[in-house]
Order: C-alpha cells, then structure tokens, then sequence
C-alpha cells in the first residue's frame, strides 16, 4: 500500500489545479508574469518525491505568498491566507492519519520581515499570533496534535537566514520534528526552476529515506 502525502506550503509547491480552488498559484502549465522555465506539474519537487517514493499525495495545502503568521507585507494582516489559518481548513480530523505530512513555509515571513517575537507554547494571544515564532509554535503544537501518528518534517528554505531560520530549528527540535534544511537551489525571480524542483526533491526524498 502507498504511503499518504500531505503539504503545508507556500509559493513553491503550489501548481494550478493541484490545491484548493481558492488559494493562488504560483506555477501553473502557462507560467506567469515572472521569468522561470517550469511549465508541467510534472516538474514539481513534490510530483518527483511521489514518484520516486511511490506517496499518494492525499493534500496539498499551499498558498502562494503565504507567511506562517497572521502578519504579511507591509505589515498587512494575512489571518486569511496564513499557514496558521489554512491549517485547520485543509488538515484537520479527514487528513489526521497522513504517513508524512511536510510543512516548507517561512519564506514569505523572511521576505516581508515581519515580526519575530519569542516561542511560545500555549496560551497564545492573537496578537502574539502576528508574530513568527509564537504562530510557529502553534502551527507546530497543532500539527502533532492532530497529526499524532504521522511523520512530520519541516523544509527549511536556503534563502532564509537569521531568526527565522534559527527559530524554526529551534522550535522543531522542541518537538521532535526533523528539519531537512535546503542548499544551493537554483531559482528565478525567487522560485525554484526546474532544476531546483529536482535538486528539493533530492535533498528531501534523500533526508526522508535515510
């Protein structure tokens, strides 16, 4: 029996027709406004892990331009769309028995610099909640809960640097959650190209089967 696959993502591992309706892609067969040389969902990292692992991809809960907080660029608010909003719609009781669930987020958090703030982990406010590290930590809290009996990883972008990067490390080995930390992607405007597609699902599918 194949092994279920689920996403908590942003930007990179998005693609038209392949999340929910309502959310933004990145990548679709088309491209976009922004110069980069994938054009088939085919060349995502995500389809080349499946393949190559034999995983049925049960949910794929990525938003392009989504921070894990409720804070966005420009210090908008982005309780709509944050990693820690999409989470109860997409992961919830339906997906609780996934065998590996991957969140690859923080991305946008480091682009829009917003407010890093200190773990926490219970009793959150909502304003605390605007901030990375206490949403990091009640994204992860709920995500054990829920997901108790799956193998959680967390994807660390090799653009982000700093605190972001540090508390998530940190954050994860609170929970027992392994981190596979990304090197040397190739991108253009940002986004992983088709060779950085492969060189991510290299380096996860190399992490996950050790």
């Amino acid at each position: 029996m194949k092994k279920t696959l689920g996403i908590l993502g942003d930007s990179y591992s998005t693609y038209l027709g392949w999340i929910p309706a309502d959310y933004e892609a990145w990548y679709n067969d088309n491209g976009n406004s922004c110069e980069n040389d994938m054009t088939a969902v085919e060349q995502t990292w995500w389809w080349q892990l499946c393949k190559a692992a034999d995983y049925e991809l049960i949910a794929n809960c990525s938003y392009s331009g989504s921070p894990v907080c409720n804070t966005w660029y420009d210090q908008a608010d982005a309780s709509e769309l944050s990693f820690i909003k999409r989470m109860y719609r997409e992961l919830g009781e339906e997906t609780k028995s996934l065998d590996i669930l991957l969140v690859f987020g923080g991305t946008n958090d480091f682009w829009a610099g917003v407010p890093i703030g200190n773990e926490k982990y219970a009793d959150w406010t909502k304003e605390e909640l605007k901030e990375f590290a206490p949403a990091f930590c009640y994204m992860m809290d709920y995500l054990t809960r829920t997901h108790a009996t799956s193998q959680i990883y967390n994807i660390i972008n090799d653009d982000i640097t700093g605190s972001v990067r540090e508390w998530q490390m940190r954050i994860c080995e609170h929970f027992n959650i392994p981190c596979i930390v990304l090197e040397n992607i190739d991108k253009e405007n940002g986004h992983p190209n088709q060779r950085g597609m492969k060189q991510i699902y290299e380096q996860v599918h190399a992490f996950i089967s050790k």
